[in-house]
């Protein structure tokens, strides 16, 4: 197999350069890190002639250059960039592997007809990067170290001759082949520096010396690369569509027809293990118009009743405001969550079903009002914030329970119980809930801990100033209370248990 390695030296540089083209003639460095503590990573040609190389820290970059910019690196501009390269390689081979950051293999086996040349291959996928805004070097030979080493070298794009692997790495030094520390350690005691040197040594030998891991090294400084070609799966696209003979004006025959093709396409992620996370729809109207929208839901399903449950929904919300001559569904997917069996506890709720109620409640509540409570860093203990419901996968062995040692939980009251309070000084000693709820507090106080005062949002038109106490009722039951300073008003907060 004939391999062509493709490399964007200085990736995070070259990804940050590719959204901010103006910054390339000027010293730029690309930091990972916070602060003094960030490091330099890569930096723009002007930068390097001041003597910056990547593992300074930015105080001593800048004590090079006063002038020096700075930019963190972009995860999402080197996660495009990647995709970039991939595609990019892809117009040239259908077999494209994704090596990491900046890095793509490619298969160029049967493309001697289009590029008798494989030198004019190689600058075939150099240009092909370069239209993507990505300076690429390209190394071509049999093996994976072969032209991984040969894409490094300045004179690119350089080819191998098939064959000629051993020979082209037997004088490079040892750390080319990427062994662990161990193998290091070893090879340097028999006193080899070079990889020729290493391939010279009988196979068997290495072998029964040094493992599968030296076999395979061995192997590879040979020029007989065993590590296959794994080519990259393109996103899987999810698409079903009906042209129909005549206009529909109402909902009821649009949906049987939109429900045959979410039976399509509940088939179809269910071949690939995958859910619906968003509904992407597009409605083409009588005579010339068209209507897009999305229906996103809370968590990937297949379930079509819920899938068209929020297409009626949506449609209804917004008709098209014309007949229908034709639609297309297209679904994105999206891992779903996993359940676990159980031997002995309550079997788990089916994570399809679960995504499905979670659709049902999101399409009644509305955006913004279904999810899971998070506690919220203040003093306030009712403060909060929503975040999407995903419960976490069960544990992998039972867990043995803490104990409680003594301690109290509190059982809170929401909304809090307003209270009338007869206090002596600041003391309360005896109170009642005004809405005669049994959960609020009745009777005298026996004892009172207190006040513990909180101030919170005081930068507000109406900050949180609160007292609060803990109270043992002369009949029994301890409570948490506080008197809202602001407007002078008690309140029951919880319940000790």
């Amino acid at each position: 197999m004939r391999l062509a390695c493709l490399v964007v030296p200085l990736f995070p540089l070259a990804a940050r350069l590719r959204g901010e083209p103006a910054l390339a003639d000027e010293a730029v460095a690309v930091c990972e890190g916070n602060g003094t503590a960030a490091r330099v990573v890569a930096a723009t040609k002007k930068a390097r002639r001041a003597g910056i190389r990547p593992g300074f820290t930015l105080p001593q970059a800048r004590a090079l250059l006063p002038n020096l910019l700075a930019r963190p690196r972009d995860v999402a501009g080197e996660r495009a960039a990647q995709e970039a390269l991939l595609d990019a390689a892809g117009t040239i081979s259908p077999r494209v592997e994704d090596g990491g950051e900046g890095l793509a293999w490619v298969d160029v086996d049967g493309l001697s007809r289009l590029f008798p040349d494989e030198r004019d291959l190689g600058r075939a996928l150099i240009a092909a990067a370069k239209l993507e805004s990505l300076p690429a070097r390209c190394g071509i030979a049999s093996s994976k170290l072969a032209a991984r080493v040969a894409a490094s070298l300045p004179d690119s794009p350089v080819v191998v001759p098939d064959g000629g692997e051993a020979a082209f790495l037997a004088p490079l030094p040892l750390a080319k082949l990427d062994p662990d520390a161990t193998a290091v350690e070893t090879l340097s005691r028999w006193g080899l520096t070079r990889v020729g040197e290493f391939a010279k040594l009988p196979a068997a030998e290495v072998a029964s010396r040094l493992g599968e891991a030296g076999h395979a090294l061995h192997e590879i400084a040979r020029g007989r690369d065993p590590r296959p070609l794994v080519p990259r799966q393109p996103p899987p696209s999810f698409t079903e569509g009906v042209e129909l003979e005549w206009p529909l004006l109402t909902l009821e025959p649009f949906l049987g027809m939109a429900e045959g093709a979410l039976q399509r396409l509940a088939r179809r992620l269910e071949s690939h293990a995958c859910g619906c996370v968003r509904l992407d729809v597009s409605l083409v109207l009588d005579p010339d118009g068209c209507d897009t929208r999305s229906v996103d839901l809370p968590a990937p399903t297949r379930d079509v009743k819920t899938l068209l449950s929020l297409l009626k929904l949506s449609l209804e919300g917004r008709p098209p405001g014309a007949a229908v001559t034709g639609f297309s569904l297209s679904a994105v997917p999206d891992a779903p969550r996993r359940g676990q069996l159980t031997l002995f506890g309550p079997a788990e709720i089916a994570p399809d079903r679960l995504a499905a109620t979670l659709a049902k409640l999101f399409a009644l509540l509305g955006e913004g009002r279904l999810g899971a409570a998070k506690a919220v860093d203040g003093h306030r203990p009712e403060r909060f914030s929503l975040e999407p419901f995903a419960p976490p996968p069960p544990p992998p062995e039972r867990r043995v329970p803490k104990t409680g040692r003594g301690l109290l939980a509190v059982r809170v009251l929401r909304p809090a119980v307003q209270l009338e309070v007869l206090v002596e000084g600041e003391r309360p000693v005896s109170m009642r809930a005004l809405s005669g709820d049994d959960a609020g507090p009745a009777g005298g106080v026996r004892v009172a801990s207190g006040p513990w005062r909180m101030e919170e949002g005081w930068w507000l038109d109406a900050p949180a100033t609160r007292a609060y106490w803990d109270v043992e009722l002369q009949g029994g039951g301890l409570y948490r209370v506080y008197r809202d300073e602001t407007g002078g008003d008690w309140f029951a907060d919880g319940i000790y248990d």
